[in-house]
């Protein structure tokens, strides 16, 4: 039996809006579903965990990469199935998955689509589902978080991305799986779980949601000339071979940073620390996918 429930960020939009949504959940023959609102992100997690005490095993989440981040982080130990509904800004997650940006179809992805099982990563006690880093993105998702993105959408990460690239580099330390993998100074760590950041531009080209490997990579770009020269990289998909980057997969992570630094999970910002721990959850999640056309 399916118990639908629908945890939405209420701030969030998305078609024709909430109410579009419960037209067609009904249309659908669930007339009556679970359902619970937020007015943050943060909030998010503590709703998804309720809906399933109260039974719930079929969520629908209506919100950008912040928060699924929080849903997954609470539900991702359950026998549970997510529906992407994409109403945030970048939805790095449906992007990766190719669930459109449209609710009517995302809608139809969640009743009729395949099932997919996902690994997430583990950063300090937290899971995310795309990315997750230090430094030079953590900045640029801070920054856009200050009123920025919600007037400008998208465009709001141009302009924060070109003021991070005037930060200083830092000294890091980074072990994989129990070796010394990078010891120098970086103006980036990113530790992915997908490969591909808005406007398809690719930072880790070999990534793979379900193969139970956690993407690493290290930026030394120090000035915004070499940020254009990664970025550009990353543009054609071949950011592993520019000279600014590093890369590799691994199971287990650990960084350290001479200054405590801020850091991000799914675009939310945490709090600075100078040590980081990451991993990879296999097959944690169970996603919504459009189906795989016949070939």
């Amino acid at each position: 039996m399916r118990t639908v429930a629908v945890i939405a960020h209420k701030k969030k939009t998305l078609g024709g809006g909430l109410g579009e949504l419960r037209r067609l959940l009904a249309q659908e023959g669930v007339s009556d579903p679970l359902w619970y609102e937020a007015s943050s992100s943060r909030e998010m997690g503590p709703l998804a965990r309720k809906a399933i005490e109260h039974g719930a095993n079929f969520l629908f989440i209506w919100g950008g990469d912040g928060s699924v981040q929080r849903c997954v982080n609470e539900i991702a130990d359950d026998d549970v199935t997510v529906a992407l509904l994409p109403a945030g800004t970048a939805n790095l997650l449906a992007s990766n998955l190719k669930i459109p940006r449209d609710l009517k179809g995302a809608v139809d992805i969640g009743f009729n689509g395949a099932r997919r099982r996902l690994d997430l990563g583990v950063l300090n006690g937290d899971r995310f589902s795309v990315m997750a880093g230090v430094g030079f993105d953590a900045i640029m998702m801070r920054d856009a978080d200050m009123g920025l993105k919600d007037r400008f959408g998208r465009l709001a990460y141009v302009w924060t991305a070109s003021r991070a690239t005037r930060m200083k580099l830092r000294r890091i330390r980074i072990k994989v799986d129990g070796a010394v993998w990078f010891d120098g100074r970086a103006s980036c760590v990113l530790l992915g779980q997908m490969g591909t950041l808005a406007g398809g531009v690719v930072a880790f080209p070999t990534a793979k949601p379900d193969d139970g490997l956690l993407e690493i990579g290290v930026v030394t770009a120090e000035t915004r000339a070499d940020w254009l020269r990664v970025f550009t990289r990353m543009v054609v998909g071949r950011a592993d071979r520019s000279p600014l980057t590093q890369m590799t997969q691994g199971h287990n992570v650990k960084i350290k940073l001479d200054r405590p630094t801020i850091y991000e999970l799914d675009g939310g910002v945490r709090k600075k620390t100078k040590r980081l721990t990451a991993s990879i959850q296999p097959l944690a999640i169970t996603i919504c996918v459009p189906q795989e056309e016949p070939t």
